[in-house]
C-alpha cells in the first residue's frame, strides 16, 4: 500500500481478515446493544454495522443475507409493539391513547390481560425493548455478511469441529435461502409472472425447499466421502482429563460470570473466570487429539484482524463501563431520550474495520 494513500489494500487470500475477527467485532457490537435501551445509541450501532457491511462485504452468497436480517429485526420490532398493544404491559402509564375491549379471564390467570388500556408509556417501553432485540439480530446479520463460514469452520479447534460443522450449516441456510428466493423471483419476473402476493409466495416456496433438500443431500454425501466423524484412538485417561477440564472450565466461567453480575462477587469473579477459561482451553487442546483432519493453508491472524476484533471488544467494554442512567432512558414519566456523549463516541470505535480491513475486489 502506498504510504501517501491511506486507503486499505485490495483483499486477497493472504491479507483477508480472519472470519473469527469479524464475528468478535459483531458480537462486541451486540454485547453493547444488550447493555442499553437508548434508541439513539441503538440506531448508532445499526448505522455503524451497516456502514461497515456496505464498505467491506463482497458479492458472495452469504454477503447478501444482511438485508434479510434487517427485515427480520424490523419484524421483531413490530411484533413486540403488537404484543404490547393486545397483551398489555407491566409499565404503569397515565397517557391513555386508546382503550380496547378487554377479554375477561378466570382467576387463575390473574395478572394477565388481553385488551384494555393502551398507554403511551407502555408503547415507548415496547419500542425500546424491541429496538434492542432488532439491533442484536442486525449485528448477527453483519457477521453473516462479512465472515466466510467455510473459513470460520476451518479455523475452529479440532475438538469443536463436529459442532462447528452443524453451526456453519445452520448459518449458511438463511443466506442460501435468501439467494434462492431472489433467483426465483428474478426468473419469474423475466417470464412475465407476478412476484408478489400469496400465490407467488407459494409457487416460489416449493422450489426453495427442494433446493434446500438437494443441498442437504449433497453436503451429507461430501462429508461422508471425506471421512467426517472418524476419530483417532485416544487413551482413556486423556479422555477423562479432557472431560474434567472442559466441564470444570465451563462451570468456572458460569460461576465467575454470575459473580460479575452481583455486587458481592467482585473479589472472586475475575480470577474464577480466568481459571475457567484456561481450563476450558486446555480441555479443547486435549480434545483436539481425537480429530484426524488436517488443515491446508490455515488462515492467520494478522494486524488487521486484531484491529477488527479489538474494535468490537472495545465498544463492548466501554459500553459496560458507561453510566447506566444514560443507557436506559426512563419512560415514566415520559421524556425524550438524550444521546450520551461518551457512549456514542465509544460506539464510533466500531467503524474502524471500514478503514483497516482490505477492500473487496468488486469495490476496487
Amino acid at each position: 500500500m502506498n504510504p501517501l494513500n491511506p486507503r486499505a489494500p485490495e483483499a486477497n487470500r493472504s491479507n483477508a481478515v480472519h472470519a473469527g475477527a469479524w464475528w468478535l467485532w459483531a458480537l462486541g457490537l451486540a454485547a453493547a446493544a444488550s447493555r442499553t435501551t437508548n434508541p439513539l445509541l441503538l440506531c448508532l450501532l445499526v448505522g455503524v454495522a451497516g456502514y461497515v457491511v456496505a464498505a467491506r462485504r463482497t458479492d458472495a452468497p452469504w454477503a447478501r443475507s444482511y438485508g434479510a436480517f434487517v427485515k427480520l429485526g424490523l419484524a421483531v420490532l413490530v411484533i413486540r409493539l403488537v404484543f404490547s398493544v393486545f397483551l398489555g404491559s407491566p409499565i404503569p402509564g397515565t397517557r391513555v391513547l386508546v382503550t380496547l375491549p378487554e377479554v375477561p379471564l378466570p382467576d387463575w390467570a390473574r395478572g394477565v390481560r388481553i385488551g384494555g388500556r393502551v398507554t403511551a408509556e407502555q408503547l415507548v417501553f415496547a419500542l425500546y425493548d424491541g429496538a434492542k432485540l432488532a439491533t442484536l439480530l442486525i449485528c448477527v446479520g453483519a457477521a453473516n455478511a462479512l465472515a466466510n463460514p467455510a473459513r470460520l469452520l476451518k479455523s475452529l479447534p479440532g475438538a469443536l469441529y463436529e459442532v462447528g460443522v452443524a453451526v456453519v450449516v445452520a448459518m449458511t441456510f438463511a443466506p442460501n435461502m435468501v439467494a434462492d428466493v431472489a433467483r426465483l423471483r428474478t426468473a419469474r419476473r423475466l417470464r412475465g409472472r407476478p412476484t408478489g402476493g400469496v400465490k407467488a409466495v407459494l409457487q416460489v416456496g416449493l422450489p426453495v425447499l427442494e433446493g434446500a433438500l438437494e443441498r442437504s443431500v449433497a453436503v451429507a454425501a461430501s462429508m461422508d466421502a471425506r471421512g467426517y466423524g472418524r476419530t483417532a484412538p485416544v487413551p482413556r485417561a486423556v479422555r477423562h482429563t479432557t472431560t474434567v477440564l472442559t466441564l470444570g472450565g465451563l462451570l468456572g466461567v458460569c460461576v465467575g460470570a454470575y459473580g460479575l453480575l452481583t455486587a458481592a462477587g467482585g473479589s472472586y469473579a475475575v480470577p474464577l473466570v480466568a481459571v475457567g477459561v484456561a481450563m476450558a482451553l486446555a480441555g479443547l487442546r486435549l480434545g483436539g487429539r481425537r480429530s484426524v483432519r488436517t488443515r491446508y493453508r490455515p488462515d492467520r491472524w494478522d494486524a488487521r484482524s486484531w484491529l477488527v476484533a479489538a474494535s468490537g471488544v472495545v465498544v463492548a467494554v466501554l459500553m459496560v463501563a458507561a453510566d447506566a442512567a444514560a443507557l436506559h432512558p426512563g419512560v415514566v414519566p415520559l421524556a425524550a431520550p438524550e444521546l450520551p456523549l461518551w457512549p456514542a463516541l465509544s460506539v464510533l470505535v466500531g467503524l474502524l474495520p471500514a478503514f483497516v480491513a482490505p477492500l473487496p475486489k468488486e469495490s476496487v
